[in-house]
């Protein structure tokens, strides 16, 4: 979707969610971040089910366990983004060393210094302008692997190769896990 084809509304959405994450990324600032919100917002974290609900959890989550907990290299790689009437979905590419504990996305993980990138679906929901809620996804079993944490030799899953495949359908082989498993 081309920004001239988009309601002001739905700029004014656009606009709200890049302060958003450039308070969360950039400028390091919680106050930034929670401005954006609604009075009771919301982050879910879906497969580790990090977040909170409600303003006070969600700064809480923020300024402990995440503004500070994204590596110096951290990178988000847009891939697609979708604007509705309430909501923004993006796809991205999430890229870090992890040379930091990162308690948002590995809990109980000490740094490993392993590369890591992983595609991302962030639901981003406003309500009255603001954001009232985010749910991120990805495949947490896709982290643990890049990490060393499990062995995808011996586990159906892929590292880094699935968020390349990503950005380039072609770049790597469809159904190899099938085929090594029929062998």
């Amino acid at each position: 979707m081309d920004s001239n084809d988009l309601s002001r509304k739905q700029q004014a959405m656009v606009e709200m969610w890049d302060r958003h994450t450039a308070a969360e990324f950039e400028q390091k600032n919680i106050d930034a971040t929670m401005t954006t919100m609604t009075p009771n917002p919301f982050v879910n974290n879906v497969p580790v089910m990090t977040g909170g609900v409600g303003s006070s959890e969600v700064r809480h989550f923020y300024s402990t366990y995440f503004i500070p907990d994204n590596p110096p290299d951290t990178e988000s790689v847009p891939v697609a983004r979708t604007v509705g009437d309430d909501r923004i979905v993006d796809e991205l590419i999430h890229k870090f060393t992890h040379t930091i504990e990162m308690p948002w996305i590995l809990p109980g993980v000490q740094p490993t210094g392993k590369r890591v990138e992983i595609a991302i679906i962030v639901v981003v929901q406003f309500e009255g302008g603001k954001i009232a809620g985010e749910r991120i996804y990805w495949d947490q079993a896709s982290v643990l692997e890049q990490v060393g944490l499990i062995d995808a030799e011996q586990l159906p899953v892929r590292g880094i190769e699935a968020s390349r495949k990503v950005f380039d359908p072609s770049c790597e082989p469809s159904n190899s896990l099938i085929k090594r498993a029929i062998g």
